[in-house]
């Protein structure tokens, strides 16, 4: 997208600016300003670019200009309101542009962030392909379908696929406890599972009714 800001013509930047001298009682209403030549001469522009400003003013009603006759000043008025007009413009300009600008940084932003998770994801699996068994915990209550029994008794390995290689109890932490392990309240037990799926062993545990 192209972003950059609106230009004003320069006919139109030498009419606002001929139109200003005008509203601030610069020139008097019927003086002679200049020639189409000299306005081209003193603004260092085109014959073409001189008479296209001319022309914008002219059909504003804030000068008038015949051939061989120069351009006459004719409403203070109407210059006053022709600038009015292009403050409007101006801020209207100002504020397109600054949504623009807006728009322009959420989507570097937006970008970048894809940029982040691109790069999460791919050290996710990096980490995975390193540690394809992570731990993760489960706290054992007395809602626990086999609260007091141990591990081998209830076949966990055999209908969960998990194995358990840790338990903390009672601010301590075993690790490999082995196969008798009993399941007591408060206890919370360290597994890993070949797809590192807790709820497998959370609904051998806690069977829903």
């Amino acid at each position: 997208m192209n972003n950059k800001k609106n230009t004003i013509p320069r006919y139109q930047q030498i009419a606002i600016e001929i139109a200003t001298r005008i509203a601030s009682r610069e020139y008097e209403v019927g003086q002679k300003i200049f020639a189409r030549s000299t306005l081209a001469s003193q603004h260092k522009v085109s014959a073409e670019t001189a008479r296209r400003a001319i022309c914008v003013l002219t059909d504003l009603d804030i000068v008038t200009s015949e051939k061989g006759s120069g351009v006459i000043i004719k409403s203070y008025k109407n210059a006053e309101k022709f600038i009015e007009q292009q403050k409007n413009h101006l801020s209207l300009d100002l504020i397109k542009n600054n949504i623009l600008t807006c728009i322009d940084q959420q989507r570097k932003d937006m970008d970048l962030l894809d940029k982040y998770l691109t790069d999460l994801v791919a050290a996710s699996e990096h980490f995975r392909s390193l540690n394809p068994f992570v731990p993760f915990q489960i706290l054992i209550t007395t809602d626990c379908a086999f609260i007091n029994q141990n591990i081998t008794d209830i076949k966990l390995w055999q209908n969960t696929g998990a194995t358990v290689v840790a338990v903390h109890r009672n601010h301590q932490t075993m690790v490999s406890p082995g196969p008798y392990l009993q399941l007591q309240e408060n206890d919370i037990i360290f597994l890993v599972t070949q797809d590192s799926n807790p709820d497998v062993v959370n609904n051998f545990l806690y069977p829903k009714e």
